[in-house]
């Protein structure tokens, strides 16, 4: 069993160094926390950003190509002579559309995740231990 403490001056200035010490290790590891979120969340917007880069090549690549392919169908339809490797130009531009959409769809979930940037973590961590220490 522990003893009741006293009240001594001692023991008052060692409970009072113990609190200090507590709550600057507190204090670190929110700061940690804190730190580990922001990083996290910039990490996601750096991925979206490059994927969102990623789409919009992808969608100027099919665009050159659906406009070549335009050109291609349009002199096919002349009566110059005919020939049908135009449809290759269109299944490519396709496949560059469809690359560019799922890129796009990727990096808007990414930006949703990770923006704003703030440590919610931390936030609400912070916020329970104030009220616990203004509790009772």
């Amino acid at each position: 069993m522990a003893a009741e403490p006293s009240g001594s001056p001692r023991e008052i200035s060692a409970a009072i160094q113990e609190i200090t010490e507590r709550a600057q290790v507190l204090v670190r590891e929110e700061i940690e926390l804190a730190k580990t979120e922001v990083t996290e969340k910039v990490t996601k917007l750096a991925k979206g950003a490059a994927i969102g880069a990623a789409a919009g090549v992808f969608a100027v690549f099919g665009l050159s190509i659906m406009l070549q392919g335009f050109a291609w169908l349009a002199w096919w339809a002349l009566p110059v002579g005919k020939t049908t490797f135009f449809w290759g130009f269109f299944l490519v531009a396709v496949v560059l559309f469809a690359l560019g959409g799922l890129a796009g769809f990727l990096a808007a979930r990414l930006f949703k995740s990770g923006s704003p940037p703030t440590p919610e973590l931390a936030i609400e961590e912070a916020q329970r231990i104030r009220e616990t220490v203004q509790g009772d």
